[in-house]
């Protein structure tokens, strides 16, 4: 008669499958807040504690059909604390007669086997990583568990919509606060392409609109090349009804255009001009002498 593993380990096991299968299944990490989730812990424990009394009953029956020599033994191997056997059958070495007793038959030039058993912590790993797979296949199969596209686009949308929120309290930028930083110039780029690039063509260097890396300018607004780009994307242009007031019209916001301005200043004046033998547009307007470097 075998002793029986503990109520604790089934439980813990239980558990450890179950969260195992929400992370797996569950749409977020809610779940710990989900009565349902709780409820069928609950359920799950109830279910051992009942099939452990009925365990119960049965070691009882099979003990009292036992002889005293029998029962001695049993009593003795139960006394043992279940992670010492687990222990004690990992690295358990048979004495001499014990391994005669599994001694499979058969051998070569002198070497022989020995039919041990498997360690219960071994068999224990076995079935996890069994389960485990069948598990993973499955959410893998028929949810966005563990899909790269399916966690980058759920960030991408957490992300968005914190920067949604964010720009309903956050105070809008004007002329008067927008200042540049460096560290705008890779978005301002990427607004330059949605936003300005059909007319002024890549990296600014015009087309239908003005080059923008050049000296010359048309509309001078303000002291400073920042803020004038900023002046035209808040107002547009006197000159030319193409160049739309953006701001005014809710194509971008103000932090858009702060962005937009920074990358403009950059590809102006931190990079060299791209000229007409290099596929830029003819100089238009008259040569700019900006004031207050880039504020």
């Amino acid at each position: 008669m075998k002793t029986r593993t503990p109520i604790s380990i089934y439980i813990a096991t239980t558990i450890g499958l179950t969260i195992m299968a929400f992370e797996m299944f569950a749409s977020d990490s809610g779940y710990f807040s989900s009565p349902f989730f709780w409820a069928l812990i609950l359920i799950a424990v109830i279910l051992l504690m009942i099939m452990n009394s009925i365990g119960d009953m049965i070691e009882n029956e099979s003990f009292s059909r036992l002889s005293e020599e029998e029962k001695k033994q049993y009593l003795a191997e139960k006394s043992v604390p279940y992670y010492q056997k687990l222990w004690n059958s990992a690295f358990k070495k048979q004495s001499v007669t014990e391994e005669k007793d599994i001694l499979i038959d058969h051998g070569f030039d002198g070497i022989t086997e020995l039919d041990n058993s498997l360690p219960k912590w071994w068999i224990g790993l076995f079935w996890f990583g069994c389960i485990f797979c069948v598990v993973y296949l499955m959410a893998f199969s028929f949810t966005d568990y563990a899909h790269p596209e399916a966690e980058y686009t759920k960030e991408t949308k957490t992300m968005l919509a914190s920067i949604a929120e964010y720009e309903k309290t956050a105070p809008q930028i004007n002329l008067e606060t927008a200042k540049y930083s460096a560290d705008n110039i890779v978005e301002g780029q990427e607004l330059f392409k949605t936003n300005c690039v059909t007319c002024h063509g890549d990296a600014g260097k015009g087309g239908i609109g003005p080059n923008l890396t050049d000296t010359h300018w048309i509309n001078i607004k303000e002291k400073s090349l920042f803020k004038n780009v900023f002046w035209m994307l808040e107002n547009g242009s006197p000159n030319n009804p193409t160049m739309r007031p953006f701001i005014k019209e809710g194509t971008i916001t103000g932090r858009d255009a702060e962005k937009i301005a920074a990358y403009i200043y950059h590809i102006n004046q931190e990079t060299a001009p791209i000229t007409p033998a290099q596929g830029g547009a003819a100089p238009q307007g008259e040569v700019a002498k900006w004031e207050n470097g880039n504020n």
